[in-house]
């Protein structure tokens, strides 16, 4: 097992919203990015999502509704489902495809 500092990680990738694999759980992979301040286009996967905030907030847009997930937070984004990212998410998010 390893001891993985997720802050010290996102800090570290050379461009936000570019997550990376920091490892995997059966055969989920376990991704880790920084969020700046700026808004993503709404994507749609064909998977399960989990969306984790360890640090800041992230501010989603899903089926008109704005939800906020903050610090200690999970959303679960479902399969076909869009959800877009708003401005003013910024921290670090860790990504768990389910």
């Amino acid at each position: 097992m390893s001891l993985l500092d997720l802050n010290s990680m996102a800090k570290a990738l050379p461009q936000a919203w570019k997550s990376t694999v920091v490892g995997r759980v059966g055969g989920s992979n376990i991704k880790v990015l920084r969020m700046d301040e700026m808004p993503s286009a709404a994507e749609v996967h064909d998977y399960n999502e989990g969306l984790l905030v360890i640090s800041g907030q992230l501010l989603l847009e899903v089926k008109g509704e704005v939800i906020r997930v903050a610090q200690g937070q999970l959303y679960l984004a479902e399969a076909g489902i869009a959800h877009a990212v708003l401005s003013g998410s910024h921290g670090t998010l860790v990504i768990v495809d389910i």
